[in-house]
């Protein structure tokens, strides 16, 4: 039997080139608000003058209404009046004229054109993209469900935003864009659920189960692909393609029922257990995904009630230094191996604004270090905006890193600029390591301070739920706290790198995280931290 050749189904969806980046940064989104804002605003004043128009024609007509009603019940007598008369000239030569200039007058002017600057500034569809995968991602860190996104029951949520069948839809039209069927799938069922449920939508069942059964038989699951291409087909008898994959699902369960009969039932579990391991997820390019995921959410923290007994909190003098002899820091350990340790209001509000306000202007979206050929790059698992601030640039950044430098005890004169990052929709930065490692000897060869000793790390907001930093190798969890910093060595005194601080930015689930961190390199630490070559 011959294949037919209209089963597959053809991309429905392009998306353009140009890119902005919105969706990395949630403060940077914060602009789009107020330019929707201002074109709500725009929108209304149009109104108010349509409104107007309308009010003066109808005032209009219903002036002539009555004159013209009283006129005709006997037109002699009503023209005999000369005034009547000469009115009548004057209303059709003039007045209607000037009535059909008001009709004719276009009152949107003034908001099509605020429309047309601000859409320069609007995000693209690959913003747009970015967004509802950052929702995917969420859907899949968090365990959530597509009913709880839908409906808005996320934790910490003030006030509830709902997703409408057309939102579901594209969110599976995505999906399905990326040969994502898993999600195509979750997505096409919520859109189909809440359609069935009697929400209005101007998406209809036959588009949803078009790409529903597709994405269902991708998945190996042939019966159901075959149960929603005939529901489909109830609906449009005539759909082509629909027929088409009937044709064919029929084919296919013809053909491996005839199969089955001539194997082994052995052979036969094995082939169905195949082709229903095709269900779940996409393949992960990362080993560490569920050990990732499962910390970000709060499972999986391998701290023993033993070793939990050992971390304490204190009051730190930074080794005896003059400033903190008499106004101590509040120190707080956080995990043991790696050490991890948390400041307790090292940054004042008013120095957060400062750092966010120098930043805000110079956010672009944060890169990588490609580790082959060394440039600097975009990647898909750092999604945020970051900047650079020097401490010659403001009092403020030079007091937080000599700040930095007290309390360390290490030497800041050759560390990296202060970092300032701002997370988007689903913010994250997957599992790396903040040090070269050996098959990276050029690292930062061309900063010429060596490698990065130590991590130090602020928290300047508070975030509703998620943007944990973990530490998977280990099985620890960091969660923001605004005002708080951390602190890790990523070398041992040995300068051999600690494997233990691979780590990860979880996806922000709800909130606004701003962070700040400095990389503090080993050049000039020689006798602030002497090399201990029996230590590892």
């Amino acid at each position: 039997m011959e294949i037919p050749s209209c089963f597959l189904l053809v991309g429905l969806l392009s998306y353009s080139c140009a890119h902005t980046d919105f969706f990395t940064s949630i403060g940077h989104m914060t602009d789009l608000l107020i330019t929707e804002k201002d074109l709500v605003t725009s929108l209304k004043d149009y109104i108010r003058a349509e409104e107007t128009k309308l009010d003066q024609v109808k005032e209009w007509a219903e002036k002539l209404e009555h004159l013209t009603n009283t006129a005709v019940k006997d037109p002699e007598e009503f023209l005999g009046h000369p005034v009547n008369a000469y009115k009548l000239m004057k209303r059709l030569n003039t007045e209607w004229g000037q009535l059909e200039s008001l009709v004719l007058k276009d009152m949107s002017d003034g908001f099509i054109s605020n429309l047309t600057v601000q859409r320069q500034h609007f995000p693209n569809d690959e913003d747009q993209t970015g967004a509802a995968k950052a929702l995917l991602r969420l859907q899949d860190t968090y365990n959530l469900d597509t009913d709880t996104i839908s409906r808005g029951n996320l934790p910490g949520v003030k006030h509830k935003s709902f997703l409408t069948v057309e939102d579901c839809f594209e969110l599976g039209k995505i999906a399905y864009s990326e040969a994502d069927y898993y999600h195509t799938e979750l997505w096409m069922t919520q859109a189909l659920r809440q359609l069935d449920d009697g929400e209005l939508s101007t998406v209809d069942a036959v588009s949803i189960l078009d790409y529903l059964s597709y994405a269902v038989y991708q998945q190996g699951d042939l019966d159901t692909a075959l149960m929603l291409t005939k529901r489909l087909l109830k609906i449009d008898p005539e759909h082509q393609r629909a027929n088409g994959n009937l044709k064919y699902f029929e084919y296919i369960m013809t053909k491996e029922k005839d199969s089955n009969i001539s194997t082994s039932t052995s052979d036969n579990e094995t082939e169905q257990s195949n082709k229903t391991k095709k269900k779940g997820r996409p393949d992960d390019y990362l080993p560490e995904r569920k050990k990732y995921e499962m910390l970000c959410r709060g499972e999986g923290i391998k701290m023993t009630p033993r070793r939990q007994k050992k971390l304490f909190c204190r009051y730190y003098n930074a080794n005896g230094n003059p400033k903190y002899i008499l106004a101590p820091t509040k120190q707080e350990d956080e995990w043991d191996r790696p050490r991890i340790v948390r400041f307790h209001n090292i940054i004042s509000d008013e120095e957060i604004e400062k750092v966010k306000a120098l930043a805000m202007p110079r956010l672009r979206r944060a890169t990588i270090s490609n580790p082959i050929t060394g440039v600097l790059e975009t990647a898909h698992y750092r999604i945020s905006k970051s900047a650079w601030l020097s401490g010659y640039e403001d009092p403020v950044v030079e007091h937080i890193n000599k700040r930095i430098q007290d309390i360390t005890g290490l030497d800041v004169s050759t560390a990296e600029e202060l970092q300032v990052a701002n997370y988007g929709v689903g913010g994250q930065y997957e599992p790396h390591f903040d040090f070269g490692r050996k098959d990276e000897p050029d690292a930062f060869k061309e900063l010429g301070t060596g490698n990065r000793i130590a991590t130090w790390l602020f928290y300047m907001s508070d975030v509703a739920a998620g943007g944990a930093t973990v530490f998977p190798e280990v099985g620890a969890a960091v969660w923001p706290k605004k005002g708080t910093a951390v602190f890790w060595y990523n070398l041992f005194a040995s300068g051999e790198g600690d494997y233990s601080t691979r780590h990860a930015a979880c996806p922000v689930l709800v909130g606004n995280k701003w962070v700040s961190n400095k990389w503090i390199h080993e050049r000039g630490q020689e006798f602030r931290r002497p090399c201990n070559l029996s230590e590892l």
